[in-house]
């Protein structure tokens, strides 16, 4: 039987455990991937802590974003076969395992590394599902917040090469960052209003690091229309929209994520690269803040 990391309960980092799991056939539309590399994301902690409950499913699996080989194809699946490299992002979960189920994937360039794959979906899908919510164009002036984290930096990215001025909220270890990927940085803070103000008014509010930011987004947007969070829950309290991944969100974002980055457009966040066996690991040293950028479990 193949293996996972498998959430015993809501609780801290060791309610993850490594267990034998069943191997599912993959159904209508669905691929089954031999996991190479799964990214961790901050919705994956969200979910494991208890501070965000659902039905979880039997096994419950975390892990919305995989890299790996195509092991079987099921009932109605074209254009793929066995053998295959994809990457992929799990609306269902299940990437912190040995094999996974994708009903949407993309090919991966051999270029590409199994770590650099697996970092992309989660962040480019949220990235480009955004700013395409938001309606950005060319012209117009973004603030992102949290412009210095993994969506941000990609959301950057995406914008500016739609003509889009961004304005990115970061810290200051992280201004040279976003100088280098093409936007203005200015400080979180008290004085945020302030310092973006002194660039001029800005059309939109990308806030991808839901830190308590969305009355000054807020103002400096002149109301919550043009106003979306990743994350922050108080958003219905301030007329704000909270983006969460559909499928229809952003189709055909990961496909263009991995093309860029393998034509060299595309840069990502620095990866923290850990065996799949030390997930608990690797969730304690998010929470506690002792790693920078993303992690990515990989399997052997």
């Amino acid at each position: 039987m193949p293996n996972a990391m498998v959430m015993s309960g809501y609780g801290p980092p060791d309610v993850l455990r490594w267990s034998h799991v069943p191997l599912v056939e993959p159904g209508e539309g669905e691929i089954r991937i031999r996991v190479k590399a799964a990214g961790v994301s901050p919705t994956d902690l969200a979910i494991r802590s208890g501070e965000l409950r659902f039905p979880l499913g039997d096994p419950a699996v975390l892990g919305y974003e995989v890299a790996g080989v195509v092991d079987a194809v099921g009932p109605g699946v074209t254009g793929t076969s066995a053998g295959d490299e994809v990457a992929a992002m799990l609306m269902d979960r299940g990437g912190y395992a040995e094999y996974a189920l994708a009903s949407a994937w993309a090919p991966k360039a051999a270029s590409v590394s199994w770590t650099d794959a697996a970092a992309i979906p989660g962040s480019v899908e949220a990235a480009a599902g955004v700013l395409r919510q938001l309606g950005v164009k060319g012209g117009e002036r973004l603030l992102i917040v949290g412009g210095g984290g993994s969506v941000g930096a990609i959301a950057t990215q995406l914008a500016v090469a739609q003509g889009v001025e961004v304005v990115s909220a970061v810290g200051q270890r992280d201004d040279a960052f976003a100088e280098e990927i093409g936007a203005r940085p200015v400080r979180y803070g008290a004085g945020l209003v302030e310092a973006v103000r002194a660039l001029g008014p800005v059309d939109a509010v990308f806030d991808a690091a839901g830190t308590g930011v969305l009355a000054d987004a807020v103002t400096l947007a002149g109301g919550p229309r043009r106003v979306i969070t990743l994350s922050d829950h108080e958003a219905a309290k301030h007329g704000v929209t909270l983006s969460v991944p559909t499928a229809d969100r952003a189709p055909g974002a990961v496909a263009e994520g991995l093309k860029l980055f393998a034509e060299g457009r595309l840069r990502l966040k620095e990866r923290h690269v850990m065996p799949l066996r030390d997930a608990a690991e690797a969730h304690r040293l998010l929470e506690n803040h002792e790693v920078r950028g993303r992690v990515v479990l990989t399997v052997d």
